[in-house]
């Protein structure tokens, strides 16, 4: 009887919580077991184990073999045990050395010739490796990715590369450390975007304060074009921010793109998208749209055409910054601190108001449309901007640039570091005591802003929604006290005026 013990680690959301790898080769008749509440994928590594150390030289012991997975009420996925469990066959059997295999945690699923192949979700495992002290031996596909956040990083082509490190016969390759690196400079400038100084200046409020908006207007009138300029004039990711967005496209086995990693994502889905594909779903969790988001912009254009109920599952995430998925045997959490923008056009056939297009959809047809959109979603949406068709002459002209987007994005730091310092979150994200607080304004900004909450029947939520989008406009401008002219323009942003 003898026994080999390894470590790997587990993936639930994103989380990577450590699992004990437990090989015990025991007499009696020949068979391989594996416990631990292992899925599919996890059983069926027996095959795929036994296949590769044959086609490596090893020999397979004719034993008992009993794989244990801890701990035992946690769901195992996946072939990412693929290598621990060959290592602690070969290790149990002594044809390894057992005592190298203590400073290391493994990953990689195993081809049946004994190639190693990636798995998804190996950031979050090496930073938790990392913290708790910890090499790994990755397959090489996933050695940058790992290498990001580690630096005890070994990297492996096939099980006898493996192998013949443990035995000092073979020197794996290590890699250092990834440095971080700097946005791409190729983004969409806002100085592509003529005219439009009412839409620009909304798009900037709602990057100094991470303010969701909503742009209405007819077709051409650059929504579009605007919306994914957003994230160019959005302060650059910290580290942690960059850890924690790349994490999301780890889990789900998209190669984390190391050119762009430290640049805020921009996701667009289509509007026939469904609900798990937006925030997120499916017999194993899996995170959505919402999530691929993560400290970057959501962008959903022609609002109205998605499915009702698609869009009333964002009001939680919106709110919350995560999301919840809960299924019959677990519940995984995705963080979804994204930023909301959207756009539609204020009729079904697109040109109610515009001076170049014939409307021709009924007052009952223009309500019914608008009425798509739910109440307390608009209500969760802090800016409400007409975006009209420039005038023929800039249309002939074409106009001159306007502000880059590198000259916008310095005010927008600049305001942030404003907030941070007051109450070490931006102002979309202020509640309660620490909104309060944080909102000094002047007795005639005070009685503007009650005006308009009687004039408008404002809700709570849409009374509080203005008055930090007036605490962005303040901290823009470089002032601490709230004046009318801060309550004005943030009544005017969001439609109200």
């Amino acid at each position: 009887m003898s026994i080999a013990i390894l470590r790997s680690r587990a993936q639930l959301g994103t989380d990577a919580p450590p699992v004990t790898i437990e090989v015990f080769l025991s007499g009696g008749l020949p068979g391989f077991s594996v416990v631990g509440m292992p899925e599919t994928a996890v059983r069926e590594s027996k095959d795929r184990v036994r296949g590769a150390i044959l086609s490596s030289g090893f020999k397979f012991p004719l034993e008992r073999i009993i794989v244990s997975l801890g701990p035992a009420d946690m769901r195992k996925t996946g072939g990412r045990f693929d290598l621990a469990i060959a290592l602690g066959i070969l290790a149990a059997s002594k044809q390894l050395p057992g005592k190298v295999l203590d400073d290391f945690e493994f990953y990689g699923e195993l081809a049946l010739n004994g190639d190693l192949r990636r798995v998804p979700g190996i950031l979050p495992a090496a930073l938790k490796a990392e913290a708790a002290g910890r090499k790994v031996l990755v397959p090489r596909e996933n050695g940058r990715e790992a290498a990001l956040v580690s630096d005890r990083v070994f990297v492996a082509d096939t099980l006898n590369d493996v192998s013949g490190f443990l035995r000092a016969a073979f020197v794996l390759e290590s890699l250092p450390r990834t440095a971080p690196v700097p946005a791409d400079a190729t983004r969409p400038d806002l100085a592509d975007v003529r005219g439009q100084s009412h839409a620009k200046r909304a798009l900037e409020v709602a990057a100094a304060g991470g303010h969701n908006l909503l742009m209405v207007g007819p077709p051409g009138t650059g929504k579009s074009m605007l919306a994914a300029r957003l994230p160019g004039i959005l302060p650059p990711m910290t580290q942690a921010e960059a850890i924690e967005t790349a994490a999301i496209d780890s889990v789900l086995g998209v190669p984390v793109d190391l050119e762009r990693w430290c640049a805020r994502p921009f996701r667009a889905p289509h509007h026939t998208a469904s609900a798990p594909a937006l925030v997120g779903g499916g017999a194993e969790p899996r995170p959505g749209e919402v999530s691929r988001a993560h400290n970057g912009v959501l962008f959903l254009d022609e609002l109205p055409e998605f499915n009702r109920n698609v869009l009333e599952v964002l009001r939680e995430p919106i709110e919350a910054g995560r999301i919840t998925i809960s299924r019959a045997r677990r519940q995984d959490d995705f963080p979804a601190a994204f930023q909301l923008v959207a756009a539609m056009n204020p009729c079904p056939c697109g040109y109610l108001g515009d001076v170049m297009g014939n409307c021709g959809c009924s007052s009952e047809k223009v309500a019914a449309y608008r009425s798509k959109i739910s109440g307390p979603l608009l209500d969760r949406i802090d800016l409400h901007v007409e975006v009209g068709r420039p005038p023929r002459e800039l249309l002939r002209r074409g106009g001159e640039p306007g502000e880059s987007s590198a000259d916008v994005q310095q005010r927008v730091i600049a305001a942030r570091k404003r907030q941070l310092k007051r109450a070490a979150i931006c102002n979309a994200r202020l509640q309660g005591d620490m909104l309060k607080s944080s909102c000094e304004l002047t007795k005639q900004g005070w009685q503007l802003l009650e005006e308009a909450a009687d004039k408008f029947a404002l809700s709570v939520r849409g009374y509080q929604r203005v008055l930090r989008v007036a605490r962005t406009i303040a901290d823009l401008a470089a002032q601490e006290s709230i004046s009318p002219g801060h309550v004005g323009e943030a009544l005017n942003l969001r439609g109200l005026t």
